[in-house]
């Protein structure tokens, strides 16, 4: 049989316990058509990149399916008709994946990194607060010996010297 993995996002004021009560409703769907949902993952509630029904949120779950598409279809028929399914998507693999998903995966590193940043001030990569140097010094500066050092500044200060002389 062919294999699928299906997301669907459902209302955001479900609790997690009702969202893994609709998700057991979908998987017995399934069975019923001659399937098996192979691994179910809840990866939370997040945020949307766009309101969908005036939701700005919603609790994201993951089936990995072995099925036919008889089963598939009848289960996008019922999410289609569920008023507490906002959004789904379902796409055939050529093989499932074992174990956690990207999601899951991404999740546990980015508590880890999360920590690092606190530990040097909140900024990732970026640097401190007070790091900036100011803008780039030009070549002619940075080439200038110590003694030309007050002839480099002269040569690029001239066009202050004329704004100030049509200033006055």
């Amino acid at each position: 049989m062919p294999y699928y993995e299906s997301v669907y996002i459902a209302r955001p004021d479900f609790s997690a316990a009702q969202v893994e009560a609709l998700t057991e409703s979908l998987t017995g769907i399934v069975t019923e058509n001659g399937g098996q949902v192979t691994k179910n993952e809840y990866w939370g509630l997040k945020n949307l990149a766009y309101r969908i029904k005036k939701n700005r949120k919603g609790h994201y779950s993951l089936l990995n399916i072995d099925a036919p598409s008889e089963a598939i279809s009848e289960l996008e028929r019922n999410m289609r008709i569920s008023e507490d399914v906002l959004r789904y998507l379902t796409v055939r693999v050529d093989e499932l994946e074992e174990g956690p998903s990207m999601m899951l995966q991404s999740r546990g590193s980015r508590d880890r990194d999360d920590r690092g940043r606190r530990d040097r001030g909140g900024r990732d990569d970026r640097g401190g607060r007070g790091d900036w140097d100011g803008p780039p010094r030009r070549a002619a500066e940075e080439d200038a010996g110590s003694a030309d050092a007050p002839a480099a500044t002269e040569a690029a200060a001239p066009d202050a010297e004329t704004t100030e002389g049509d200033a006055e």
